[in-house]
């Protein structure tokens, strides 16, 4: 659907500061001072870019983004936010509540422009809808820089090291790689840890739920949410499926007879009520995650590739 005319007339008046660009023309103007690690060139989703220096004014749409930015410690680089899927992590609460929130899902292309920014950072490629005039394309003719999280379009499983990838190069993005690197060492030392208490226990097969009732919504095997089932000492029963989530009927999931089942928890339906709707399913009676009333439970915002990652595999195998 097009936008009306005002929306482009808005566009042409709110061109961003010229922090980073992807032609890397303009002339000779005066020396500045260089930043260190620019000028900086990545390829993201097929969209190559050369940053001259850090983005100034970024807006992050959907949480686990907004999460990666805050963890670098870069809150006075957000000019705005948008789509919390649950709550932000108790540390970024006091820097989350002094972003402006351009809306409680995804913002109109004119909201989005009322920012004034100079680079968008979407952690689904729903972020990015062409439909909603928000393209990469359109975003780039106002002369906004944008980045898509790297399982937004993975052509292969993601694993830790798409999450280790994801924060490196916003960090390399923003100048402060330094600090990204720090955080990939923490986390592989959790991850290590974590590890060596459940390397001897035999895997439990897993059924994650995220929502449904004619049918479940569930992990498939594309998404980060299968590694954090493998590291966590699980067996996602339905890792076959080449998606992040997907439709699964329930006669499939009473014929891989989980042990386990992973309830995410977001949205207005409580995971009290998720387990009230399973248990009380008479198709599920013999499944053995039922039976024994074996559920385990993680923020959706957990099972996304972000910072959230590693301590989601360490949560998850003490509940396994």
């Amino acid at each position: 659907m097009s936008r009306p005319i005002r929306a482009l007339a808005a566009a042409a008046l709110l061109v961003p500061l010229a922090a980073c660009s992807s032609s890397g023309s303009g002339g000779d103007s005066k020396p500045a001072a260089k930043t260190a690690g620019f000028p900086y060139t990545v390829t993201n989703c097929g969209v190559k870019t050369t940053y001259d220096a850090p983005p100034k004014r970024a807006v992050t749409m959907n949480q686990h983004t907004t999460e990666v930015m805050l963890e670098l410690g870069l809150k006075d680089h957000i000019a705005g936010t948008a789509y919390l899927d649950d709550k932000v992590l108790p540390k970024y609460e006091k820097a989350y509540k002094s972003l402006p929130v351009l809306a409680k899902e995804y913002p109109s292309y004119e909201k989005l422009l009322s920012a004034n920014p100079d680079f968008v950072y979407g952690g689904y490629a729903s972020a990015f809808l062409a439909g909603d005039g928000r393209s990469r394309s359109a975003l780039a003719k106002s002369g906004i820089e944008s980045r898509l999280n790297v399982e937004g379009c993975a052509k292969k499983p993601v694993s830790m090291d798409d999450v280790y990838r994801e924060v490196r190069e916003v960090g390399s993005t923003f100048g402060v790689r330094a600090r990204a690197d720090r955080w990939v060492k923490g986390a592989q030392r959790e991850l290590a840890a974590t590890a060596k208490k459940s390397k001897d226990k035999k895997p439990l097969s897993v059924f994650v739920y995220d929502s449904g009732d004619k049918t479940a919504f569930t992990a498939g095997g594309r998404g980060i949410g299968n590694d954090i089932i493998e590291r966590a000492g699980g067996r996602n029963i339905f890792a076959h499926v080449d998606k992040s989530f997907s439709d699964a009927s329930w006669e499939s999931v009473v014929e891989r007879r989980p042990e386990t089942i992973l309830i995410l928890d977001y949205g207005a339906t409580t995971v009290a009520q998720k387990k009230k709707r399973l248990l009380e399913d008479p198709v599920l009676k013999d499944v053995p995650a039922v039976k024994n009333k074996r559920f385990a439970v993680l923020r959706l915002s957990d099972m996304v590739t972000g910072v959230r990652a590693p301590e989601a595999v360490r949560k998850l195998a003490a509940q396994l």
